[in-house]
């Protein structure tokens, strides 16, 4: 049986594994929320900015190690990298493609308006916000405002 050329999770077409984009997306989530540069992340874990980003983007896989080190620095448990994963994802790992070829690519993780840059901020702000009443009333104001948005499409 003629041995596969190793192609480092990737997919077929040589985009980063989807798993793998899933997994950096998660860590700029959540180094997003926290309100982390990529330097300031990079630093706490010993790496350069520009390794942050090729994690988060999945141009490079994140080792175990490294893993355990981001959970530990973000404050989350391990799992938290992998929530969330849609099945079209997880079917796409390394040894799910090698057993058959995918059907289609999954849509890029920017595709999720909960992972835009906006969101993030607008999220990060919203929590900043000392005073409870105000919070809430803010809250308030955006579901208020979501709510009159739908009234007016239907």
């Amino acid at each position: 049986m003629p041995r596969r050329k190793a192609n480092r999770g990737r997919t077929p077409a040589g985009a980063p594994n989807p798993v793998d984009v899933h997994v950096g997306s998660r860590m700029r989530l959540r180094r997003t929320l926290l309100g982390l540069s990529q330097e300031k992340l990079g630093e706490m874990i010993g790496l350069t900015f520009q390794q942050v980003q090729k994690y988060e983007r999945g141009a490079n896989r994140v080792s175990c190690s490294r893993l355990f080190d981001l959970s530990r620095s973000l404050d989350v448990p391990v799992s938290y990298f992998f929530d969330d994963m849609a099945v079209e994802v997880s079917n796409l790992s390394p040894v799910q493609m090698g057993r058959e070829p995918p059907k289609e690519e999954p849509a890029a993780a920017e595709a999720d308006p909960r992972l835009r840059r906006e969101t993030l901020e607008l999220v990060r702000n919203y929590y900043s916000i000392t005073d409870p009443d105000v919070r809430r009333r803010i809250y308030d104001l955006a579901k208020a405002l979501s709510s009159r948005g739908d009234a007016d499409e239907g």
